[in-house]
């Protein structure tokens, strides 16, 4: 409706450019044809369009020619019926004032078509970029619900049950290991409830939550329990998005440690492989048969914020371990001195 208020205005300017040239009839005459004109162009146009849609330039051109002359020839007949004049009156005494009045339709049709044509182009433009934003929106979205979640699943009511239980239970038996089972609680807590709130923290920030997270289950599960982390210090201070690897570690224990009466051992090994780091967690557990439907949702949660965060440069791969476990590795592109590629 704000493309035809246009199209009104613009035909009578038009209609009132010809009046002051002298051109036609007076300015109520000209105002009828002009308007008859330039609304047959633009509906016919549109129709042409519409009913044949293409991006290519050379057929477009023609279609929007085609309909331009249709559209002129169409509107001096409606304009001369609206005017009481006979439309054969073009054709048979004024056929060059006929030519006359279709070169100045075209011309006239021209401007208005590339004026309305280079609206629509900005407005499907901005509907576009609109999209992708709307997009990346809610890419970046996903990626919060899903680190809401996985904050939500890390911090399990029966975990903090289990914790409490166990220090309360060692302050008369063991002060010295309650408090330092406490202590590592609290490093936990803190670190879990503020680091994870970034968009991005250092891998070392994620090590130390890990850290914390094993030594606490170090005080419940005695020597059934063994680990070793073995990062590099200069991967450890690269960005990461939080909470990508320490439910690789709670996973380790849950589903393939703690369940074994010897319990096992967990390695943790970063690796730097050029344009990518590459964090492996180890355990000498059950393997993949000690894995149940909610672990392999929680795998699939990483797997989705990987992809969400780095696109196809980052992965998340399973193997089994020998000679028994599972091996995890995720593979994450370097985001400070190589490149970004979280989605936009």
């Amino acid at each position: 409706m704000k493309d035809f208020l246009y199209l009104l205005i613009f035909n009578t300017i038009i209609a009132i450019f010809l009046t002051v040239i002298g051109f036609g009839g007076d300015f109520e005459i000209n105002l009828i044809f002009s308007q008859c004109i330039g609304i047959s162009t633009f509906l016919c146009i549109k129709t042409t369009l519409y009913i044949k849609k293409t991006t290519a330039i050379v057929p477009q051109l023609l279609m929007i020619t085609i309909a331009m002359t249709i559209g002129v020839i169409l509107g001096t007949i409606l304009g001369s019926t609206v005017n009481g004049i006979d439309p054969l009156f073009f054709f048979n005494e004024k056929t060059g004032m006929f030519l006359q009045v279709i070169l100045i339709g075209i011309m006239f049709g021209s401007i208005v078509t590339y004026i309305f044509i280079s609206r629509e182009m900005l407005s499907n433009a901005n509907a576009a970029m609109l999209e992708e934003k709307m997009k990346g929106i809610a890419g970046e979205k996903r990626v919060i619900e899903t680190n809401l979640r996985l904050l939500q699943n890390q911090i399990e009511p029966h975990f903090l049950f289990n914790t409490l239980s166990n220090i309360m239970s060692l302050i008369d038996t063991d002060p010295e290991k309650a408090k330092s089972m406490m202590e590592d609680f609290i490093h936990f807590l803190r670190a879990s409830l503020t680091k994870t709130r970034d968009q991005r923290i250092t891998l070392g920030e994620e090590i130390e939550i890990i850290r914390s997270y094993l030594n606490i289950f170090k005080v419940r599960m005695g020597d059934r329990l063994r680990y070793k982390i073995t990062v590099p210090d200069i991967l450890l201070q690269h960005k990461i998005s939080p909470l990508l690897i320490q439910p690789l570690v709670e996973n380790a224990i849950k589903h393939g440690l703690e369940q074994k009466i010897d319990g096992g051992e967990i390695l943790i090994r970063g690796e730097d492989k050029g344009d990518t780091m590459h964090i492996e967690v180890a355990d000498t557990g059950y393997g993949f048969n000690g894995y149940d439907t909610h672990c392999g949702f929680g795998l699939d949660n990483i797997r989705k914020r990987l992809n969400l965060l780095y696109n196809e440069k980052g992965r998340l791969i399973l193997m089994e371990n020998q000679p028994s476990g599972l091996k995890a590795i995720i593979e994450i592109p370097y985001e400070t001195d190589k490149g970004d590629y979280r989605r936009r």
